[in-house]
């Protein structure tokens, strides 16, 4: 059986003066690029570098929305309507499109970050209200989410493109959501047992949750996050040992 995963990371997320990530380092490992959209963090010329980034390192582009919140990253809750969520969705959807057929590329997908993702993965108008965003801006783009959720359902009933995604560098819950941050198990550290568990979801579409329990997923793409300090060996570690594993990395394009 032939195995082929998409390998996505959060970039573009520096902020004027202010720099986060290694991004130009994690374009070399990854397939697909998660840009952030100036919401919570990101700005015009960071977008515009970014995007030119990719291009050059042959990696797909995608749209990374999220709650107007600058100050806490977008990974503090917010009580948005479903029309608020549209709306903001589909502004910063036109905004990355700009950067990228100015590069001369097309916008692969759309990826909700942070709270705004955590939020709509466990609640269905939300959800419906992102799916929708993406359908309109049109294009035939990509909705990814968390595989197992409400993102899912929302991409299906739409009849929209959908990619699940599942995290290299993150701890499950039982339920299929992500360990919050603040709880112990959150974050996987280790890139050998993180690759590991990766190479795991894709041949045999299950992962370990922090109880021990095994959690049945199938994953189109993996996220490992560009802002960490382990990033760039996370990144290297886990392209070099998917690879041996037989996993063939390409953008979504080509698996969804």
């Amino acid at each position: 059986m032939a195995y082929k995963v998409d390998l996505n990371s959060d970039l573009g997320e520096s902020f004027g003066a202010w720099k986060m990530g290694s991004d130009a380092d994690v374009l070399t490992f990854v397939s697909s690029a998660n840009v952030a959209c100036g919401f919570h963090a990101g700005d015009p010329l960071v977008m515009k570098a970014t995007v030119k980034e990719a291009v050059k390192a042959g990696v797909a582009v995608g749209a990374h929305p999220s709650y107007p919140d600058l100050k806490g990253f977008g990974r503090r809750n917010m009580v948005c309507s479903p029309d608020e969520l549209y709306a903001d969705t589909l502004y910063q959807i036109g905004a990355l499109r700009a950067f990228c057929e100015a590069e001369g590329i097309k916008l692969q997908h759309v990826k909700p970050h942070g709270a705004m993702y955590n939020s709509a993965a466990k609640k269905p108008e939300e959800a419906i209200a992102l799916a929708q965003a993406v359908k309109d801006a049109g294009g035939g783009l990509i909705l990814m989410g968390l595989a197992g959720s409400e993102f899912d359902k929302a991409a299906e009933k739409l009849g929209i493109p959908y990619a699940a995604e599942a995290f290299a560098d993150r701890g499950y819950m039982n339920d299929g959501s992500l360990v919050p941050r603040k709880m112990e198990g959150a974050f996987v550290r280790d890139t050998e047992i993180a690759a590991q568990r990766v190479i795991r979801m894709v041949k045999e579409g299950v992962v370990e949750a922090i109880d021990g329990t095994t959690i049945n997923l199938r994953p189109q793409s993996i996220c490992l996050h560009g802002d960490s300090p382990s990033a760039v060996q996370m990144a290297k570690t886990l392209r070099t040992r998917l690879i041996e594993a037989g996993i063939d990395i390409v953008p979504l394009s080509k698996i969804v």
